[in-house]
């Protein structure tokens, strides 16, 4: 469990990296659609949040998430504090055995379901929510139906976050400040749900290297879509 604990923490450390080095890119994104706030408050909670979780003594995953999420909720601004760190602290009881298939299923779902509960968001709404829901729902099938490795189902749930990342840009917002635009905010990329992506592109990329393995070239796609033909003869066939 420890040694997953430093994994964790190296992982804040990189999407804190990430997220600065995005921040310019995250303020334009918002500033078209919002408060133009969004690109620094995330630097700003993300780099407290890798403070927090350095001096961590001995960390096991579950305290490490805990942390970041109260981090996160104490010095991102806005909508963003509750959604992504309020959401973390929920999720981070089902990482209290450590870090699995099973646990890491687990902890997705308990994210996505405290973001939509706290944003009265859904698919559609050019919310964040757009990118989590793809990636936590191909997560899960890559696990537990497809019996796809971790790191391969990580792949795939980070592809699956780029397409809903780019399913924000041509929808109108529903949610936020940006709902305010109406039809205005047609044609442009939701920064939440862009941070969310950079924020999983970083978690595989660490998750890669603890395993000492190469990030899988997968999509999104399943490989196992059941027969129902074949499951049909099987049927008729147990009848007789």
């Amino acid at each position: 469990m420890t040694g997953d604990g430093a994994a964790v923490v190296d992982a804040v450390e990189a999407v804190a990296e990430r997220i600065e080095d995005e921040r310019a890119h995250l303020t334009e994104l918002d500033s078209a659609i919002g408060d133009a706030d969004h690109g620094g408050n995330m630097a700003r909670g993300w780099a407290a949040a890798a403070e927090a979780a350095r001096d961590l003594d001995d960390p096991d995953p579950q305290t490490v998430c805990k942390t970041v999420g109260k981090t996160l909720m104490a010095e991102v601004g806005g909508a963003s504090g509750p959604l992504f760190g309020g959401s973390l602290v929920f999720a981070s009881a089902e990482l209290d055995d450590g870090i699995d298939a099973e646990s890491a299923v687990a902890f997705a779902e308990t994210y996505l379901e405290k973001v939509e509960d706290r944003g009265d968001a859904r698919v559609g709404d050019q919310t964040v929510v757009d990118a989590l829901t793809p990636a936590v729902h191909t997560f899960k099938k890559s696990v537990e139906t497809d019996e796809l490795p971790p790191l391969e189902a990580l792949a795939k749930a980070v592809d699956a976050a780029e397409r809903g990342v780019a399913f924000t840009v041509p929808i109108r917002a529903k949610k936020g400040r940006a709902s305010y635009l109406g039809w205005r905010s047609v044609g442009h990329q939701d920064p939440g749900a862009t941070s969310a992506l950079y924020i999983l592109e970083e978690l595989l990329a660490v998750a890669a290297d603890a395993l000492d393995a190469e990030i899988p070239d997968v999509d999104a796609t399943s490989p196992t879509i059941p027969d129902e033909a074949a499951e049909d003869d099987s049927a008729a066939a147990e009848d007789d």
